[in-house]
């Protein structure tokens, strides 16, 4: 199993009030898979984004990654993990407005001391042109529409071939027609062995997953394929399609 989570609880404290951001969760994703993770704000599904991404850990229970122990690693090992196993992509893009596309996807190997400069920018090309923007590497972020800066996100974070990528509303920002050309590609990612993990409010983004795990008030609520989903929300709507 990729994901192998147990009994993962987040308690925040603001003052002398306790938050309960996540409580008990299990969760188990497998290779390849492609999972939405759908909840209403405040539902714990960023804070779940969160613990499987090693941006932040669990009060309680256990969290194995590739078979690997989250919860025992130290700062140096978790920061290799996220680096090397974990591909990030963010609905504000994250991008540096002062660099190109191909300098902003360097990134990752420059904070690694991967590799030397040739190196490097041979990868990002080859990562800028497997997200389709073979066009626009030495174009700044505010040279580049929405979609395209999406791209260039992506690009970064499939540039060291993460165990998994993880998205969180990656469509936010952008149109109806810009969404689906961003879905495509994730879709086109997925085709070709990537897990995938992408935290979404919207039906459109989730549809195109394998499975939905919807969460509220810190807890899994359902956990299902997306046909039986979908379906279970037309009944619940009294839609006569089911």
């Amino acid at each position: 199993m990729l994901i192998d989570v147990k009994n993962m609880s987040k308690v925040y404290r603001v003052g002398i009030e306790r938050i309960d951001a996540l409580r008990d969760v299990d969760l188990e994703i497998g290779s390849n898979e492609m999972v939405a993770i759908m909840g209403s704000s405040g539902s714990g599904k960023s804070t779940l984004m969160n613990m499987l991404g090693c941006l932040d850990r669990p009060t309680s229970g256990t969290y194995h990654l590739d078979g690997r122990d989250i919860g025992s690693m130290g700062p140096n090992e978790l920061a290799r993990v996220r680096n090397e196993q974990v591909g990030f992509v963010f609905q504000s893009f994250e991008l540096l407005p002062r660099q190109t596309a191909l300098q902003n996807v360097e990134l990752p190997l420059i904070y690694s001391g991967s590799g030397g400069g040739g190196s490097r920018r041979d990868r990002a090309r080859d990562a800028l042109t497997r997200v389709g923007l073979e066009d626009r590497m030495t174009h700044r972020p505010n040279q580049l529409s929405g979609g395209q800066k999406q791209r260039v996100a992506i690009a970064r974070a499939i540039l060291n071939k993460p165990t998994i990528l993880m998205a969180d509303e990656p469509t936010g920002n952008l149109d109806s027609s810009t969404t689906s050309e961003i879905l495509e590609l994730f879709s086109q990612l997925h085709a070709d062995g990537q897990t995938i993990l992408i935290v979404t409010h919207e039906d459109e983004v989730a549809a195109c997953c394998q499975r939905v795990v919807r969460l509220r008030d810190g807890e899994i609520e359902s956990d299902l394929p997306i046909e039986q989903d979908v379906a279970g929300r037309l009944r619940g709507q009294g839609s006569a399609a089911c």
